[in-house]
């Protein structure tokens, strides 16, 4: 088995610091550095498509849970902060992706909802980037996915509980 450039980095800092407990960095440098790679290859079939990952996300939260949501919920939805979410919806409502609509007793409350054209899009693109995703991880054989999602899953649910990232 080949050393990955994590690999690297520690044992540079084993020759500097043999005392150093690297282990943290061993596991936090590994998922920042899948984290980066995933990002670099931009999501192929989003890119071809016109959206960005943050773009499909806000039209994903819309398309599953079949109903329509205010920008603050969109934002809780997809981990985004509110003016992020404000421009991003701004764009996704000029290219005819998403329509607004005012709530009738609170003139500050907006609600989005998918167009025609934004859920086809979603429904057409949706498994062509589960396919190109599905390629991305196929150097995992099935076993060592599952134990990956579930042990991911776990460390998740610790930094969301410390760290105060959980969603209500």
């Amino acid at each position: 088995m080949t050393d990955d450039i994590v690999a690297s980095v520690v044992r540079q800092w084993r020759a500097v610091n043999p005392e150093l407990d690297t282990g943290p960095m061993e596991l936090i440098g590994r998922i920042n550095r899948c984290s980066a790679l995933l990002q670099q290859a931009e999501d192929a079939p989003l890119r071809a498509a016109g959206l960005t990952r943050a773009e499909f996300d806000l039209l994903g939260a819309v398309r599953r849970t079949g109903r329509e949501l205010t920008p603050g919920e969109l934002a809780r939805e997809t981990f985004s902060s509110g003016a992020a979410v404000t421009k991003r919806l701004r764009g996704l409502q000029e290219r005819g992706l998403i329509a607004r609509r005012g709530d009738e007793r609170d003139r500050r409350v907006a609600y989005v909802r998918l167009t025609d054209e934004g859920c086809d899009l979603v429904d057409g693109l949706l498994p062509r980037q589960l396919a190109y995703e599905r390629a991305v991880l196929s150097g995992l054989d099935a076993e060592s996915r599952d134990r990956l999602s579930a042990q991911l899953s776990e460390l998740l649910v610790q930094l969301e509980g410390r760290i105060g990232g959980a969603r209500p």
